[in-house]
């Protein structure tokens, strides 16, 4: 609304351009026209229908806005020459009575509560990093998007969590010996988080899915569960082969891996290539503190963005060495339930703006 009245979409009158067109009483730049005509493409609302109403939220919203700003303005003038009269020496009672007295503090009001339904579980249930991102930059916000899951064992490999002695070096192509550590520390983490009946994640040699339960096959030949059996969630499967198992605890899901034709799945004693779990949960997509959106250019550049990432279309291409390389937004996760039934989790994460 304050572009409305400030830069791109401003009510008549004002000095007409030949780069504008007339939408209901507002003159609207081509830039910001393609990205509404976009939007309204497989909507129930045409681009003429939105202008309309837009122009009559900026009718009644538009004074108010103004008002807010000149009494804003006003405001501030009368500090600047309270504390220019005291040169910066401020007595803070005195100080709290004179913003008193011009409207700027105002009584406290009676308590209240505030009741919410519907809210992601991201935002009212469950615990997670949160990122901020420049959504004009696509890859950058495409990034974001997709941090709703990542792989625990390049994570690992690729940084100083875990060290480079003993030869466990990451430079050059895969080290073994750093895969090796880094399948240690994943075991590691799954024995602490999801831990078995007996042994460890290190003794398993199978993992098998038999009654809708897990079942993991120890290098004694015995065969043993999760302490937690409502930790196991789901499973995939590749053919008749075990693919994916599927956990959870507190809410996030961790998934194993199973390849053992895979480079590294075939050097480990289960088959296990490696461990993906939830990240980021959500992502704000900023498109003021880390970007600089001055013309009608740039603001059209963040809006087409955004409107790609809410129709999961956007994409971006960027050089990777001598490889040209297209990121899109992944998709939800599917798994076979326990009872056999057909699941997803949320591929991406939920994205704020």
């Amino acid at each position: 609304l304050i572009d409305a009245w400030r830069a791109q979409v401003c009510p008549i009158p004002r000095v007409r351009s030949a780069s504008v067109r007339i939408m209901s009483d507002l003159r609207v730049h081509p830039a910001i026209e393609a990205v509404v005509n976009s939007a309204a493409e497989g909507s129930s609302v045409s681009p003429a229908d939105f202008w309309n109403s837009f122009q009559e939220i900026v009718a009644d919203l538009g004074p108010r806005v103004a008002a807010a700003l000149r009494q804003r303005d006003a405001m501030q003038a009368l500090i600047d020459a309270w504390l220019l009269e005291r040169s910066g020496k401020v007595d803070a009672p005195e100080y709290e009575k004179f913003l008193k007295s011009i409207g700027y503090l105002v009584p406290e009001g009676q308590p209240f509560k505030v009741d919410t339904a519907n809210v992601d579980i991201e935002i009212g249930s469950l615990a997670g990093p949160q990122l901020v991102c420049p959504v004009d930059n696509a890859r950058f916000a495409l990034n974001a998007a997709n941090a709703r899951w990542g792989s625990l064992y390049d994570a690992l490999y690729g940084f100083d969590v875990i060290s480079e002695e003993g030869g466990a070096t990451r430079t050059g192509q895969y080290n073994k010996v750093r895969g090796k550590k880094v399948e240690e520390w994943a075991e590691n983490l799954l024995s602490e988080i999801f831990p078995l009946q007996n042994g460890t994640y290190s003794q398993v040699t199978k993992f098998a899915v038999c009654n809708g339960a897990l079942s993991c096959t120890l290098d004694s030949g015995s065969s043993t569960g999760l302490k937690d059996d409502s930790a196991f969630v789901g499973h995939n499967m590749k053919g008749d082969v075990l693919s994916e198992v599927v956990l959870r605890n507190n809410g996030l899901h961790m998934i194993i891996q199973i390849d053992p034709t895979d480079a590294v799945g075939k050097e480990h004693r289960a088959g296990v290539k490696g461990v993906v779990l939830e990240g980021a949960l959500s992502a704000i997509m900023d498109c003021e503190d880390s970007v600089a959106a001055v013309d009608a250019e740039d603001k059209a550049k963040i809006y087409g963005n955004w409107l790609g990432l809410m129709k999961s279309t956007l994409t971006t291409k960027f050089q990777k060495g001598s490889q040209t390389m297209e990121r899109g937004m992944n998709g939800d996760r599917t798994y076979v339930a326990r009872d056999g039934s057909s699941a997803s989790l949320h591929g991406r994460a939920l994205l704020l703006v």
